[in-house]
């Protein structure tokens, strides 16, 4: 497009900057004023105006041209980088005033807050680091964005939530809690418009306002790490983070917040109107403004809001300060401990559906059959009481805590009876390998019960993963191993009753205590409510863990005692001897090495004490040993 006659106007502009503009612009037909006459041109000579000054005269002149419906262009100064990215205005003085001198055929939206334009942003509250550029960030190495992100996290101590209400042109009112919030109708650059990039177009005649509403600690660090990865846009909004998108919003606060645009304090306070006019003005950007607008929207309202926390409750707890762990809603907490509070109660299906899964697992532990004793694990419902237990422990419920105690000790109960009566009229009293792989418990074995526990409480606090439990049914096996403590008694076997009940215990623990940190950490409980009954029954866990650890240290050594004997070869005066099959079985003093002896012939009573010897200083502790003579031909 052709200009008949350009009005350039500048403001807070050095000479020497203002000559080489002037110079660059020689040939061309602008006409140089400043800025003081601006409302005294006969600005019916002048199809098009430009401006090069400060970011306030800048909009002196944008809300001029919108008033008279001209074109109009800006020359950025060498220290506005935002103005540049922003815009896509070129940083050499020549190539943007000849920019800026040729009027734009498309218009763009223009933001207002109250009646002041806007060109970058426009921030209410507290958001570290929405307003961050992201250019600025690139130029950073990794100490100086570690520093970085070190500072931000020392403001979330002051950080804290505001109730806030917003009112958009259809009179339809949200109210949410939330530390800040930024307004922007350009891609700025800032790591705000780069997280809702998706959202953003110039000429919609749409806003969108980006809310930053942390409910942790653990959640503002997931989004502040996020910030300062260098490169690193999320595939999906933050869950700290929520937007509305419109044409006009009022924001209000129950007390006034300061509003600060393009990074200056507003001279208002909330409650702050925007406000977008489409296509207000045409506004001479480069190219790569054009490429930077989304397809994807469609000029429609669109908001995703509802992850933020709305509820009084909610709203309270966090205007006080953001705790380290989130903090479960009233309703949230209510579902859960409503669900929790019936499955802790002793009911007929419970005992049915236990006495059925008890007779299935015993029975799979006589036929040695891993897959019966699956699906023992699965019909058996011994995990919900425990869970129960668990947020009866960690909210220090006792009606809570004592009737799941009161079903649990039931279900054990009828459960060993169960399994003994069984035991006692099957005429096979053989230790199968089912049976014998629940009599050895170590710490492996509460590592197991801990993760269980965690998945069980989270699974439990989501319904959308509910069906997980299953699974971790299967990873815990509760009843298989009562049931084998269970056989114990039939048998009378006091040992195979004992192990087998430990196994048991350290898998009540351990779930226990899990479940009530994982409950605790989804914010089912202040940390001040908890801690009493997490420290006690990190007690018992520690309790447990002792002979769970004396065994693990003991399956270490029979371990490494296997591995060193295992398929050694050496000769005993006239014969070779090679040890297989090695098994270590401790004894009250030292150990019993059972293993089988392959020789090249049959050893004299002076080769076989000789072969104690060797076996005795392999292990380095008193010995005896019981072999199995094999002569190879």
């Amino acid at each position: 497009m052709s200009v008949a006659n350009a009005a350039f106007f500048y403001g807070s502009v050095e000479e020497d900057y203002l000559e080489t503009v002037k110079f660059a612009l020689s040939e061309k037909r602008a006409f140089f004023f400043p800025l003081s006459e601006l409302f005294s041109i006969a600005h019916a000579h002048f199809t098009h105006l430009m401006v090069c000054g400060s970011v306030g005269e800048i909009k002196e002149v944008l809300s001029y041209a919108i008033t008279e419906q001209k074109s109009v262009g800006i020359v950025p100064l060498p220290g506005q980088k935002e103005l540049m990215r922003t815009f896509a205005l070129p940083s050499k003085p020549k190539e943007s005033a000849l920019l800026a001198y040729e009027p734009s055929e498309e218009k763009i939206d223009m933001l207002f807050c109250e009646s002041e334009p806007v060109l970058q942003e426009v921030v209410i509250g507290d958001v570290p680091p929405l307003d961050t550029y992201d250019a600025a960030l690139k130029k950073r190495g990794v100490f100086s964005r570690l520093k970085l992100f070190w500072h931000t996290l020392q403001r979330v101590r002051r950080l804290h939530h505001r109730r806030f209400s917003i009112t958009d042109e259809n009179e339809k009112t949200l109210k949410l809690s939330a530390v800040g919030m930024v307004a922007v109708e350009y891609d700025n650059g800032t790591f705000a418009s780069k997280l809702i990039s998706s959202q953003i177009h110039a000429s919609d005649g749409k806003l969108t306002l980006l809310i930053l509403s942390p409910t942790s600690i653990l959640q503002y660090i997931s989004y502040l790490f996020g910030a300062l990865v260098p490169g690193w846009t999320p595939k999906v909004l933050p869950k700290s983070l929520g937007y509305l998108r419109g044409s006009y919003l009022k924001i209000e606060t129950q007390r006034p917040l300061e509003v600060l645009v393009d990074g200056t304090l507003l001279r208002t306070q909330t409650p702050a109107t925007l406000r977008v006019d489409k296509q207000a003005v045409a506004l001479s950007v480069g190219e790569a403004f054009w490429q930077k607008q989304s397809e994807a929207v469609k000029g429609k309202n669109s908001a995703k809001i509802d992850h933020l926390p709305s509820d009084e409750e909610s709203a309270s707890y966090l205007s006080k300060a953001i705790p380290f762990f989130s903090h479960a809603s009233q309703e949230q907490y209510s579902t859960l401990f409503s669900t929790l509070r019936e499955e802790a109660k002793l009911t007929s299906t419970f005992m049915t559906l236990l006495i059925l899964a008890t007779m299935i697992a015993t029975f799979g532990l006589f036929i040695n059959s891993a897959s019966v004793i699956i699906g023992a694990m699965l019909l058996a419902p011994l995990m919900q009481p425990i869970v129960s237990l668990s947020m009866g422990v960690l909210r220090q419920d006792t009606v809570l805590e004592l009737v799941s105690v009161r079903t649990i000790a039931i279900g054990v109960l009828s459960v060993l009876l169960t399994a003994a009566v069984i035991a006692w009229l099957t005429p096979i009293a053989k230790l199968t390998t089912e049976m014998a792989g629940r009599l050895s418990p170590t710490i492996l074995d509460l590592f197991v019960a801990v993760a269980s526990g965690a998945a069980a409480a989270y699974a439990k606090s989501n319904e959308k993963i509910s069906g997980s439990l299953a699974g971790v049914a299967i990873a815990v096996a509760l009843v298989p191993p009562i049931a084998v403590s269970g056989v114990g008694l039939g048998w009378g076997e006091w040992h195979m009753f004992s192990s087998a009940f430990l196994l048991f215990l350290t898998n009540l623990v351990g779930i226990v205590l899990a479940a009530a940190l994982t409950f605790m950490l989804l914010g089912y409980s202040p940390i001040a409510i908890a801690k009493k009954g997490v420290t006690i029954w990190l007690m018992i866990v520690l309790v447990v863990a002792v002979p769970l650890y004396s065994a693990f240290e003991q399956m270490k050594t029979n371990i490494f005692l296997q591995h060193k004997l295992t398929n050694v070869t050496f000769r005993l005066q006239k014969h070779d001897v090679t040890l297989t099959h090695i098994d270590v079985v401790p004894q009250n003093e030292g150990v019993e090495v059972r293993c089988e002896v392959i020789a090249s012939g049959i050893l004299s009573a002076e080769e076989k004490q000789r072969l104690k010897e060797v076996i005795k200083n392999s292990v380095q502790m008193p010995v005896s040993v019981l072999v199995t003579f094999r002569y190879r031909l």
